[in-house]
Order: C-alpha cells, then sequence, then structure tokens
C-alpha cells in the first residue's frame, strides 16, 4: 500500500499497521470484561504541586474525575456452533454539557461495523458507583468518536472543559483519567511527545492532528480525556503503539476539536458528513521535488483524480508515470498543491487536515503547480462516499 494515498485524501486500510521498529499500533479498548489479575506498575503523582503555571495532576483529578465514566458496551453474539450468548468491553468516556452528553470512542461501542445493543455508563461518586443506561446518539468509525446521552436527572453531573488541540504545544504537560486494564478512575501524567500524528481510525480512514503523549495509556483507557494543565480537556485517548502490548510511552489522542465538529453533527442528525476533494496522492519532499524537477519545494502530490469527481471537474490533474525514490514509490506528472485558501501546504497531512474542517459543498481555493507554472482554481467539495 502506497503512503499516503486514497480518494479521501487520506489512508486506508485496517485498523492495526506496523509502524518503525516493529511497533503494532493497537486501540486502546478493553473487550474483556472488568475483572483484572493483571499486576500493573503503579505510578507516583505529585500532590499539591499546582503554580502559577497550571493545574497539578492531583488538583485536575480532584476537579473533574467526577466527570470521568466508565463505559460498559454489551455485544449481543450470533448463534453458531462455536460461540453464542454475550460478550462486554470496557472502555472510558467523559462528560460534555450538563444535559447528558458523553464523549468516548467509537470502538468502545461498536465492533465490525456493529454497534452495541446496550451500553451502561458508570458515575465513580463517594457513596459508591452509580450504573445508568446509555443511548447511543450516534457511531463515526472515520474519527473514532461516539456520543452517549444519558438522562442527567439525579446525577449532578460534572462537564469538563474543552479546550483547542490546535494550540496544543509539544512537551507541555498532561493528564490522562480512565480505566485502564479495568482498575477504575485511574490518573496518569506525562508530556505532549508530539502533535500532527496521523492516526488510522477503525475504518481505516486517517484522523489528522493526532496527539502523541508518554502518560501511561493502556487497554481500558480508550475514550478517556487528555487534560491539559488547565484542566482542559484536549483530546479523546485513542490507540497505543507497543512491542509488548503495554504501555511503552506511545499513546495518541483524537484531538478534541476534531471531536468537536464530530459531535455537532452527531447532535443534528446521528451520522457525520465529509468533505470529498476526490484525489489521491502524498507528501512532496524538496529532496523528490529535486530530484525530478518538479519546479516547487514541498507540497501535497496529487497521483490520481477519481474520475468526475470535485478535483476532476476543476481542472486538476493526477500523474501518470511512477519512479521509485530510495524504495518508495511517486506517481510524478500531477499537480502539487502548494496552498488551499490561505492555508500554506507543506505535505498531504496539511491538506488532509484542512478539509477535515470543511463539509460537502464548500468551495475552496486550491494553489497548485504544473510544469513550473504556478495556478489557481476552485474546488466545489463533494460528499465522501460511504465506501471510503
Amino acid at each position: 500500500m502506497r503512503s499516503m494515498r486514497s480518494f479521501i485524501a487520506g489512508l486506508a486500510g485496517g485498523v492495526v499497521g506496523a509502524v518503525a521498529v516493529a511497533l503494532v499500533l493497537i486501540l486502546v479498548f478493553d473487550a474483556g470484561g472488568v475483572e483484572r489479575e493483571t499486576v500493573v506498575r503503579t505510578e507516583t503523582i505529585p500532590v499539591g504541586q499546582g503554580s502559577a503555571d497550571g493545574l497539578s495532576p492531583a488538583q485536575i483529578y480532584d476537579r473533574l474525575a467526577g466527570g470521568v465514566v466508565m463505559v460498559l458496551s454489551t455485544f449481543e453474539a450470533p448463534d453458531s456452533w462455536w460461540h453464542s450468548g454475550t460478550s462486554q468491553g470496557l472502555g472510558t468516556g467523559f462528560v460534555t454539557s450538563d444535559d447528558g452528553y458523553i464523549l468516548t470512542n467509537a470502538h468502545v461501542v461498536s465492533q465490525d461495523g456493529a454497534v452495541a445493543d446496550e451500553v451502561t455508563i458508570v458515575f465513580r461518586r463517594e457513596d459508591g458507583d452509580t450504573r445508568v443506561a446509555g443511548e447511543l446518539v450516534g457511531v463515526d468509525n472515520d474519527s473514532d468518536v461516539a456520543l452517549i446521552k444519558v438522562d442527567p436527572e439525579g446525577l449532578d453531573l460534572t462537564p469538563l472543559p474543552l479546550g483547542d488541540s490546535d494550540a496544543v504545544t509539544v512537551g507541555e504537560p498532561v493528564v490522562a483519567i480512565g480505566n485502564p486494564l479495568g482498575y477504575d478512575f485511574s490518573v496518569t501524567s506525562g508530556i505532549v511527545s508530539a502533535t500532527g500524528r496521523s492516526l488510522r481510525s477503525p475504518s481505516g480512514a486517517v484522523i489528522p492532528d493526532g496527539i502523541q503523549t508518554d502518560a501511561a495509556i493502556n487497554q481500558g483507557n480508550s475514550g478517556g480525556p487528555l487534560i491539559d494543565s488547565r484542566g482542559e480537556v484536549i483530546g479523546i485517548n485513542e490507540q497505543i503503539a507497543t512491542q509488548s502490548g503495554g504501555n511503552e510511552g506511545l499513546g495518541f489522542a483524537v484531538p478534541i476539536d476534531t471531536a468537536v465538529r464530530v459531535m455537532e453533527q452527531l447532535k443534528e442528525s446521528g451520522e457525520v458528513k465529509y468533505a470529498w476533494m476526490g484525489i489521491a496522492g502524498q507528501t512532496l519532499t524538496a529532496e523528490v521535488a529535486e530530484m525530478f524537477d518538479l519546479g516547487v519545494d514541498a507540497g501535497a502530490l496529487i497521483e490520481e483524480v477519481a474520475n468526475d469527481g470535485p478535483a476532476d471537474q476543476a481542472g486538476l490533474r493526477g500523474g501518470g508515470r511512477t519512479v521509485t525514490l530510495q524504495g518508495q514509490d511517486y506517481i510524478i506528472g500531477g499537480d502539487v498543491v502548494t496552498r488551499i485558501d490561505d492555508s500554506v501546504v507543506t505535505g498531504f497531512d496539511d491538506l488532509i487536515s484542512y478539509l477535515a474542517g470543511k463539509r460537502p459543498g464548500d468551495t475552496v481555493t486550491v494553489t497548485y503547480v504544473r510544469d513550473g507554472e504556478t495556478r489557481e482554481t476552485e474546488v466545489t467539495l463533494g460528499e465522501r462516499p460511504s465506501a471510503m
């Protein structure tokens, strides 16, 4: 599979894939129920170390843990000669509003495209856990975001403040609250290790602008909040890269800006519609551009254009000749996108990220280079086909 290629301006492929040094990306959903016998390393959390620069992990937990929930999903298994009955999975979620909306990961409440038959939400309270039924408002496998609604009557909900994931900086402190390996309502702390990561969703689509953290993330953390030192949610913990199957300091979160856009659409209609440009391609580096004399330093190289799609109708062109450089195939001869509206495009990720904030019917201005000449065209975005 060529990297960064899809007619939805994103990746296609399986949920679990190999990465460098044989690391495996694992969605951090615990499908085995609550009981655990695994011995885990405990972590010392500094207490009372808040400062003018932000809240300590202890202060964040004290203020916000009441808004973090355990999500128990029950799936009715079809009768067969090898299995029948039900299965249960465990994940995490968090309250976003006083009227009972809860965000979590799509893979916490769905399996192989089928949503859970029942969802139970567990709130931790001083006088004992409270369990209530949750209603699935909608599930979006492309962003790995799901929205649940509970009746707020008598629950004294604690909505978590939602931050701005575009403002996240590498090195800033973060806290994760969740239910790792069934150890309910645990807190871990760390820093933002990187931003702008491309994550794979359960459908194989790209989730742009993912946040990488070294805060301990394990199975059961899925759907839980990644919180900055201001006490605001900047992401939804979603997957880990690991050699051992456990935490190795490589956790990833769906950016909260993406989750909020999805949540708003799920509230409106129960489904999410994505803008579609109808191209496939990859990042064009300066080395590749110079090697093949493409007349541009960097950008998003269009390798293929969907027939009669939005880009095709706007006159954009794909490549026609495959070349190999250092083991990587490139289809050259196509247009190189360098700007979309007022945003500079230095790679295919930039294009994906920008389109993620658009809706079908929106018109964007695309600046591109063809045969060394800079050109401009308007593209009216379509709706991404469901098969993408």
